[in-house]
């Protein structure tokens, strides 16, 4: 409740709105404080009480020229406070409007910024938790990172309640190591600060663990952490149980819009149309000029791929908070179905400066710039987009392809590799790399990825089954290894535009069988098959041991396979 108080009295509040339904949370408990909260606006002196309640007044109205006008002369720490704090907001609030207007930023602003950093050096030893935030985030506009990140850790130490500093700290701390040498409190908070670093992170596991852990003590009902959970799982690609969450969430608070615009995203890859037209026609009744709202409305048009007016409502969100990040992103997927990749490229680079560690951001650079065919720049981007998700195959697939149509081979083949390796999304990267080894004349590597791809069961339904069946049948035919080739042709006959080769490949056995034996195998026969079962494929197929990969790439382990197959590459 104190937290709650001082914030409010402060003029934050979006830190006010989070404690209180953390507070609202825990309404079924019996809380004990140790330090009863008080009507803190007894502690301003009488004599400026009116001066803090009419710059208060103008602050809440956005008002901030006003607000430091008459809070000037003040020397309470909530006035100071507010009077420092009204300067920044102006000054951020011309550098936006000026940089919407003319397209430049208002160099007054840094002026404002320069003057504020004077200030906080000059009463260094007099500043408390709330104005040790404000230089933090004074700091960090003038990409002083390191500076910002030692300021926000005394700050969230002398105020640990200012959930605002929390999330700076971890907007700074971009990486999981920067994140165990923080020196932070030994407080509660520091939980919540954990948790929300691993969503930032893109460390699902571990940050939806947090979560539940944070429920399991009394914030079960808490719809800050409900919606956490749901971007959790969203990251991790568990699209039903991220709408579920949604789903609850939308129940319990019908009029919440934070976080709808991840929701829509969901209810867009999902293909629920007339669930997302009624949430884009809840959002605006709720509040049209939300960043939420308008992104909700923007993945409407884009699911009817009506791509002009999704882009409309992308740039009236960005009027809103130009660095609404999502916005950027998603604007920048529409100009790529409209075939302006100049404008994509913009979007994406707007994206890039407003968080570096967004893997979207330069993964869509990567892909604006593959349909300009500059498949250098391809290269670059795609692999910042895989250092920042490394365990995300769709990005390596993407760097494999760039070096393919380089003719960087061996490059190409070890980027498929680890795509295999890291759990296949699309199920593409063992197709791609056995269309490699054949291209490379390497049959026996390519039989391997081809084998390896049509026992695995996710790829039933791949559209490139039919040509690695055909492939495979072939090669096994060649070395009169019949039942193997046998039970691939018979797989070609599933498919109508390899039945006539299956036909042909059974043909041929039929005829092999009546003049050899089938028992025997030829001399010219590759060392990597020789060790092979003879049993049945079909009665054994998943306890048949496989054959090495001829070219094996350098510096990536053995994959694991989903499957029950004991491969071997």
């Amino acid at each position: 409740m104190n937290g709650i108080r001082e914030c409010n009295f402060r003029g934050l509040i979006q830190t006010t709105k989070w404690l209180s339904e953390l507070n609202f949370a825990l309404k079924d408990y019996n809380v004990t404080y140790e330090n009863p909260p008080t009507e803190t606006i007894c502690d301003i002196p009488l004599q400026e009480r009116e001066f803090y309640l009419l710059g208060k007044s103008y602050f809440d109205c956005q008002e901030y020229d006003r607000a430091a006008n008459v809070l000037e002369n003040c020397t309470d720490s909530k006035c100071v406070f507010l009077y420092r704090y009204s300067q920044y907001m102006s000054s951020e609030k011309k550098r936006l409007d000026n940089a919407s207007d003319v397209g430049t930023e208002n160099p007054d602003s840094t002026q404002v910024l320069l003057d504020l950093l004077s200030f906080f050096k000059v009463n260094r030893n007099t500043l408390d938790g709330y104005l040790l935030y404000l230089e933090g985030i004074v700091l960090k506009k003038l990409d002083l990172r390191i500076q910002a990140v030692s300021v926000l850790q005394a700050a969230v130490t002398a105020a640990p309640t200012l959930w605002a500093a929390w999330l700076e700290l971890a907007g700074l701390a971009n990486v999981a190591e920067a994140l165990d040498s923080l020196r932070l409190p030994k407080h509660w908070m520091i939980n919540f600060f954990i948790a929300h670093a691993f969503v930032e992170l893109k460390l699902s596991d571990q940050a939806l663990d947090a979560y539940m852990a944070l429920a399991a003590v009394g914030f079960h009902k808490s719809t800050y952490i409900t919606a956490q959970m749901a971007i959790a799982h969203h990251d991790r690609r568990d699209v039903d149980s991220s709408l579920a969450l949604f789903k609850e969430l939308y129940q319990s608070d019908p009029y919440r819009l934070d976080n709808w615009d991840v929701y829509s995203h969901l209810l867009y890859l999902k293909d629920k149309r007339m669930e997302l037209a009624n949430l884009a026609q809840r959002a605006a009744s709720i509040d049209k000029y939300r960043v939420e709202t308008c992104c909700v409305i923007g993945n409407y048009y884009s699911l009817r791929s009506e791509h002009q007016k999704a882009v409309m409502y992308f740039q009236r969100a960005l009027s809103l908070d130009p660095e609404y990040l999502t916005a950027w992103i998603l604007m920048g997927h529409e100009f790529i179905e409209l075939q302006n990749s100049n404008a994509a490229i913009q979007c994406y680079r707007h994206a890039v400066d407003v968080n570096q560690t967004d893997y979207r951001a330069w993964n869509g650079l990567g892909q604006a710039y593959e349909i300009l065919g500059l498949n250098s720049y391809c290269i670059y981007y795609y692999s910042r987009a895989a250092m920042l998700k490394p365990n995300d195959s769709r990005m390596l697939v993407s760097l494999g392809e760039a070096y393919e149509k380089m003719d960087k081979i061996t490059n190409a083949i070890k980027c498929y590799y680890k795509a295999h390796s890291t759990g296949d999304i699309e199920g593409m990267a063992l197709f791609k790399l056995a269309k490699l080894y054949e291209k490379a004349n390497m049959p026996n590597s390519a039989a391997a990825a081809y084998t390896a791809a049509a026992l695995d069961p996710a790829n039933a339904g791949s559209k490139e089954l039919p040509g690695a069946l055909k492939y495979i049948a072939h090669y096994y035919l060649r070395f009169s290894m019949l039942d193997y080739a046998a039970h691939f042709a018979y797989k070609c006959l599933d498919h109508e535009s390899t039945k006539e080769v299956g036909k042909s490949v059974l043909k041929t056995i039929a005829e092999k069988r009546l003049s050899t034996s089938t028992s025997q195998i030829p001399e010219e026969l590759p060392d990597s098959l020789k060790n092979l079962s003879g049993n049945s494929l079909l009665q054994e197929s998943s306890k048949t041991p496989f054959m090495s990969l001829s070219v094996k790439p350098e510096n990536f382990s053995t994959p694991k396979f989903k499957s029950n197959y004991a491969f071997k590459m």
